[in-house]
């Protein structure tokens, strides 16, 4: 296991290891360079602690981004949906953040069925009609 550069002054990520928040995938680029994570980290847990919306909004949110197909990390997601119900969320509230969340696979269809259309239209033109 290769150690960090330097002894890097790291609150923000010591605050979410000891809060049992801290995601292991996180680990790889802490170690290459303690300071651009902590950096990182500190600027993305700004505007959940700056007071500004509600808890139970940023865990509907947390849900959504860990839940999202390009994210798809479970104890993120099982984690916020424990928070949401700690704050009141109720199991609708928590199912339409999901349901809302599923709709960005949608771009999937968005891009290749304009793209298999075109491509079935090329083939009937380049194919001789009997």
């Amino acid at each position: 296991m290769t150690e960090p550069l330097a002894a890097a002054a790291t609150p923000t990520c010591d605050r979410l290891r000891a809060a049992g928040e801290w995601n292991p995938n996180w680990e790889p680029f802490y170690r290459l360079d303690p300071d651009w994570t902590e950096a990182f980290m500190a600027m993305g847990l700004k505007p959940m602690l700056a007071g500004v919306l509600d808890p139970k909004v940023i865990e509907f949110i947390a849900i959504a981004v860990d839940a999202s197909c390009t994210h798809l990390y479970a104890p993120g997601v099982r984690r916020h949906i424990r928070k949401a119900l700690a704050l009141g969320a109720t199991q609708r509230e928590i199912a339409a953040v999901l349901q809302l969340t599923s709709v960005l696979g949608i771009h999937t269809m968005s891009l290749a069925a304009p793209i298999l259309h075109e491509e079935l239209a090329a083939r009937e033109t380049a194919t001789p009609q009997s």
